[in-house]
C-alpha cells in the first residue's frame, strides 16, 4: 500500500470512528474515494480527466481567470460545465481531502451545536459533524481555501479540526436541520401555552433572524408564531393557514400544492396568535370586521422571506393565510421546469418574436409567473428593453425594469401598461390580464411592435381565446395579436430517495387515458424521512401549448367555442395537459394520482371528444 493510500485509509478510519454521545450510532459518512494520481495536480486537469472537459473549455476558463481573476473551479461552475458538487469532488482529489455529497445532520452532537453559534455556522458554511476518539472535530465545509474561517472555528472550539468537503447547499440545509433540532418547535410551544401563558405576553419587536432568537427572551405566543415560520421554511411550505373553528383552531401548511395539518393551538389563544401575526404584518389589530392585507419581511435560516398576509373575518374569528416567498431563491431555467422537447422548441421560438401576445393560463399557484420569469431570463439581453408590471414583484431580475401594482395610488395593470408604451419597450410582461382595459392595451402594444407576455385564469389553452373575447376584445384583434397560449399545472414529483416500481391498476391507468395492456410497471414513492412520508418531493410542470397558426386564426375570427378550437389544435399536434401528464407518468417523474388530481377538467373534455 502506497503512502497516499495509507493516509487515505487513516483519514477514513478516523471519520468512521467519530465519538458521538450514546445512544447515537456512529455516523456513516460515505466518503468518496479518490484517485491517488490526482493529488496535487492542477484543478483544470483534474476536471478534464474526471468530467471530460475539453482543452478549449479549460483554456477559455483560464483566459477568463487571467482577465477577471477568480478561481478556476468557480468559473467552470458558472459556465455550467460542471456542478458545484463536481468541482468540490475534484478539489477534494487535488487536496487529498474526503468529499461528502450528503450529510446526516440528525447525528450531530448537541454539545457541538451549542458551541458554535448558528449565525457563524451559516455565514461561514461550516457544520461540525462529530469528534474523533482523540478529540479532533470533523467539519463539513464548502470552501477548503477559506482558512480564516477555519482558524476562527478552531479558536471557538479550542480544538483541532479536520475538513470534509461538501456542497454549499448541502451544508446550509444540514446547518438548518441540525440547529432546528435543538430548538423548540410548534408542538412544544403549544404545550408551553397550555401551561399558563397569557395573552399579555405579546411583544411587538421582530427578531432579525428567527433561528437566532433566544428562547429565554421570547414569550410563548411569539415562540409559537416564530416556530411556525421556521418550520414552514424548513418544509418548503408555500402557504400557512391559521383557521378558527367553533371550539378549536387549526394551523395547516401547503407543501408542494397540498395542505397538511401541522398543529392545533388551544382555542383560548386564538385572538392572541392572530394579533401577533397582525402586529408583524402592520395590520390594525382593533379592526376585526373587515378583510386586511399586509406584508412581513423575515430572515429565517439565512433566507430573506417575504410574507404576504391576508386576514378575513369568519363566523368563529379572523382567518389568516400567509403566502411565503423566498426572495433569495434562484429562478429555474426554462429547460428545467418540465417542458417536453417539442414544447420547449416552440416556446423558445415564440419568445424571440418581435411582436405579439403570449399568454400563460392556469389556476392560482400553478407556476405561471415562474414560467414567465423563465421566458424573460432566457431572452434577457442588453440590446432589449424589458419592462414588467406585477402584483407583487416576486423575483428581482437583473437588467429588467420591474413595477409593482399599487391600488392605493391608482397604479393598476392598465395604467402601468399604458405608461410602458412611452418607455420605448421591446418586451412587456403584464402580471395578469384581468379586465377589458388591460386586454385592449395589451393588444394595442402587440400590434405596434411589442412582444407582450401575460397570464389569464382559464382551465386550458383554447379557453384563453374565448376569455379575451368575453372581456370585450374583438375577435379580429385577438386573432391578429395572439401568437401562442400555454396552459399549465404543477404536479408533485416522486421522491428520488424512496422511488420504487409497482404494478398499476387498470382504473389508475384509465384515469389518465392510458390502456392497461400497454403499461405493466410504473413508479411511486414509498414514503421516507426525505419526503416527510408523502412519497413526493418537489414539483414539476405539465403543459398544453397551443400555437396560433392560420387555421386557428380563422376559427377565432368566426368566434367559435373553445372546444372547437381545442379539437383543431389537437389535430395540429397539440398535446393536452392530460396527455403531457401521462408522458411524465410513463417516464417515472410523477404518478397517476397526481395527474388525475390536477387535470380533472381535461379528462372530462377528452371524454366529450371520444
Amino acid at each position: 500500500m502506497s503512502e497516499s493510500e495509507v493516509l487515505m485509509s487513516k483519514t477514513l478510519a478516523r471519520l468512521e470512528n467519530i465519538a458521538l454521545h450514546p445512544p447515537r450510532p456512529a455516523v456513516d459518512l460515505g466518503v468518496t474515494a479518490k484517485k491517488k494520481h490526482l493529488v496535487g495536480r492542477a484543478l483544470g486537469e483534474i476536471c478534464a480527466e474526471l468530467y471530460g472537459l475539453t482543452g478549449s473549455q479549460i483554456g477559455e476558463a483560464l483566459d477568463q481567470q487571467m482577465a477577471k481573476g477568480g478561481r478556476i473551479g468557480e468559473i467552470l461552475v458558472d459556465k455550467k460545465w460542471i456542478s458545484e458538487a463536481d468541482m468540490l469532488a475534484a478539489l477534494a482529489s487535488q487536496l487529498d481531502l474526503p468529499f461528502l455529497a450528503e450529510l446526516q445532520p440528525d447525528l450531530v452532537p448537541d454539545e457541538l451545536l451549542r458551541s458554535v453559534p448558528i449565525g457563524f455556522a451559516r455565514q461561514q458554511k461550516l457544520l461540525t459533524l462529530g469528534r474523533t476518539e482523540d478529540g479532533v472535530v470533523i467539519v463539513a465545509s464548502a470552501d477548503p481555501l477559506d482558512t480564516a474561517a477555519h482558524d476562527e472555528l478552531r479558536l471557538l472550539l479550542k480544538v483541532e479540526i479536520e475538513l470534509v468537503l461538501t456542497p454549499s447547499d448541502v451544508v446550509t440545509a444540514g446547518i438548518n436541520n441540525a440547529y432546528d433540532r435543538v430548538r423548540a418547535q410548534a408542538d412544544a410551544a403549544v404545550a408551553e401555552l397550555d401551561e399558563g401563558a397569557t395573552a399579555s405576553e405579546i411583544a411587538e419587536e421582530e427578531v432579525p433572524d428567527l433561528l437566532d432568537a433566544s428562547d429565554d427572551d421570547e414569550a410563548p405566543i411569539i415562540k409559537l408564531v416564530n416556530s411556525l415560520f421556521s418550520q414552514a421554511v424548513k418544509e418548503r411550505s408555500s402557504d400557512i393557514h391559521i383557521e378558527p373553528f367553533e371550539t378549536s383552531m387549526l394551523v395547516r401548511f401547503r407543501v408542494d400544492g397540498v395542505l397538511k395539518e401541522i398543529v392545533k393551538p388551544p382555542k383560548r389563544f386564538q385572538s392572541t396568535i392572530i394579533s401577533r401575526v397582525k402586529i408583524m404584518a402592520g395590520l390594525n389589530i382593533a379592526e376585526k370586521r373587515l378583510p386586511q392585507d399586509g406584508r412581513i419581511r423575515l430572515k429565517i435560516a439565512g433566507k430573506d422571506i417575504d410574507v404576504r398576509v391576508s386576514s378575513v373575518p369568519t363566523t368563529y374569528g379572523e382567518r389568516i393565510v400567509m403566502r411565503l416567498l423566498d426572495r433569495s431563491s434562484v429562478l429555474r431555467d426554462l429547460d428545467t421546469i418540465g417542458f417536453s422537447p417539442r414544447n420547449f422548441a416552440v416556446i423558445s421560438q415564440l419568445i424571440t418574436k418581435s411582436h405579439g401576445i403570449i399568454l400563460v393560463s392556469g389556476p392560482t399557484g400553478s407556476g405561471k409567473t415562474s414560467t414567465l420569469y423563465g421566458c424573460l431570463a432566457k431572452i434577457n439581453h442588453p440590446d432589449l428593453n424589458i419592462l414588467t408590471i406585477e402584483d407583487p414583484v416576486e423575483y428581482q431580475l437583473k437588467g429588467i425594469g420591474q413595477v409593482q401594482v399599487n391600488a392605493k395610488i391608482g397604479l393598476s395593470f392598465a395604467g402601468g401598461l399604458r405608461s410602458f408604451l412611452r418607455q420605448d419597450p421591446d418586451v412587456i410582461m403584464v402580471g395578469e390580464i384581468r379586465d377589458k382595459e388591460t386586454a385592449e392595451i395589451a393588444v394595442q402594444a402587440s400590434l405596434t411592435g411589442h412582444l407582450v407576455l401575460s397570464t389569464v385564469h382559464t382551465n386550458d389553452a383554447p379557453g384563453a381565446v374565448t376569455r379575451l373575447v368575453d372581456m370585450g376584445v374583438e375577435p379580429f384583434l385577438v386573432a391578429s395579436s395572439l401568437i401562442g397560449v400555454l396552459a399549465q399545472r404543477l404536479v408533485r414529483t416522486i421522491c428520488p430517495k424512496c422511488r420504487e416500481e409497482y404494478t398499476p391498476s387498470a382504473e389508475e391507468l384509465r384515469g389518465i387515458s392510458l390502456e392497461p395492456k400497454d403499461v405493466s410497471r410504473l413508479f411511486k414513492g414509498r414514503g421516507c424521512s426525505h419526503c416527510q412520508k408523502t412519497g413526493y418531493r418537489g414539483r414539476t410542470g405539465i403543459y398544453e401549448l397551443m400555437l396560433i397558426d392560420d387555421e386557428i386564426r380563422k376559427l377565432i375570427l368566426k368566434n367559435v367555442d373553445s372546444g372547437t378550437i381545442k379539437q383543431k389544435a389537437r389535430e395540429k399536434g397539440m398535446r393536452t395537459l392530460l396527455e403531457d401528464g401521462a408522458d411524465k407518468v410513463l417516464a417515472g417523474i410523477t404518478t397517476c394520482e397526481e395527474v388525475s388530481r390536477v387535470t380533472q377538467e381535461d379528462s372530462m373534455s377528452l371524454e366529450a371528444f371520444a
